[in-house]
């Protein structure tokens, strides 16, 4: 991220942000909202209640055409063919060496689908999915067609259904629906990237502004507040959730980032399916792992992680972790590698452990999951 200097597309959202005294960053050629009253502010209030996010920078998709299906198992490393319509499914774009185009959320709609990928990477995986579909498929960018607001937290499910005409508590984890919010057509999916209860709602960008608004009116009595880029990247690092261009890019694949099971080596063909069958045979030189520190400090990426008095691997995400309140991170170390490390942290050697994930783990999605499944199988009276 770089300092505020245009030119910078600005999302539907922008006027809003800078009302609200956010502060603003570029970001993948964006002007987002770093954040508004504080980063460790914002990130406990989704934990505590919900908060309210501009993800409009995020790149979307849809494929459509009789290969259209043929075509999402060619180019992703998941089973797009098991996605019951209104489903959404967790999966990765890799290029043929088996490492990382991109992760992504693949939405079926009926007999179109949607994929949602990283701001940063849009354009090139809009080249490389239509390189690669084959024929039968149509793949239409329209990013610039759509808004997406996010609203996340425990109390979102209230929020959201105070302001919605549909059945919002009906929509499972990982499942969309259309309905309307503020009056608005739109998408409606109980996704997000926080480890909370959340929903992800796109809407035409004109409408975005009036999403927004009510959804903010609506979350006054639970506190709803904006929450920016830099809470979004610590909610996200407690779950131990891959990001991509730190944790995950094109040198590595899902054997060495532990995303085996969004790769379906038995489906058939698909990009990149040799070399990471390859490099599971062989065994990977490196794994992502969660470390946490036992000392004062923060982590940050590219720091060496230490063992023994040598270097084993680098650091790709850290941070300070508000909710559990010390330094956690992910990073890449040989294979096996457990119990205490260090970290470099600028020319001093703190000590670490590493642990299982996620760090944290009481987030509401397991919660409301929970509930969900009991009410599912509960007699009927």
């Amino acid at each position: 991220m770089t300092a505020h200097s245009d030119p910078a597309r600005r999302t539907p959202l922008h006027d809003r942000h800078v009302a609200a005294g956010a502060k603003l960053v570029e970001f993948v050629g964006f002007l987002m909202p770093m954040l508004y009253a504080g980063i460790v502010a914002e990130h406990l209030r989704v934990r505590a209640t919900a908060g309210l996010f501009d993800v409009s920078h995020m790149g979307e998709f849809l494929v459509h055409g009789p290969g259209a299906l043929e075509a999402l198992e060619r180019v992703t490393t998941n089973r797009a063919a098991a996605l019951a319509d209104g489903r959404v499914q967790y999966s990765a774009l890799c290029y043929e060496h088996g490492g990382f185009v991109d992760d992504l959320l693949v939405y079926r709609l009926g007999d179109r689908y949607m994929l949602v990928v990283n701001a940063a990477n849009k354009d090139k995986d809009l080249e490389w999915v239509r390189a690669h579909a084959g024929t039968g498929a149509t793949i239409e960018d329209v990013s610039d067609d759509t808004g997406l607001v996010a609203v996340q937290g425990p109390a979102s499910e209230a929020v959201l259904a105070a302001v919605a005409r549909g059945d919002v508590a009906g929509i499972p984890y990982y499942a969309s629906a259309t309905m309307e919010v503020a009056g608005k057509r739109a998408l409606v999916s109980r996704t997000g990237y926080t480890g909370e209860d959340g929903f992800e709602i796109f809407t035409r960008p004109d409408d975005a502004g009036a999403v927004w608004d009510a959804l903010l009116e609506a979350g006054r009595p639970h506190s709803v507040e904006p929450v920016g880029l830099g809470a979004r990247d610590t909610l996200r690092l407690e779950l131990g959730y891959a990001l991509y261009g730190n944790d995950i890019d094109e040198t590595r694949t899902p054997v060495e980032a532990n995303l085996m099971w969004i790769t379906k080596l038995d489906k058939g063909d698909f990009v990149g399916r040799d070399a990471i069958a390859r490099r599971l045979e062989e065994g990977p030189r490196e794994r992502l792992v969660g470390f946490e520190l036992l000392e004062r400090g923060v982590p940050r990426p590219g720091q060496r992680l230490v063992s023994g008095g040598r270097g084993i691997g680098v650091v790709t995400s850290g941070s300070f972790s508000p909710s559990l309140e010390k330094g956690i991170g992910l990073g890449y170390a040989p294979p096996g590698t457990s119990g205490a490390i260090e970290v470099e942290i600028r020319d001093r050697l703190v000590s670490a452990r590493i642990v299982s994930l996620p760090f944290y783990r009481r987030g509401s999605i397991r919660r409301s999951q929970a509930a969900r499944e009991r009410h599912s199988v509960a007699p009927k009276r």
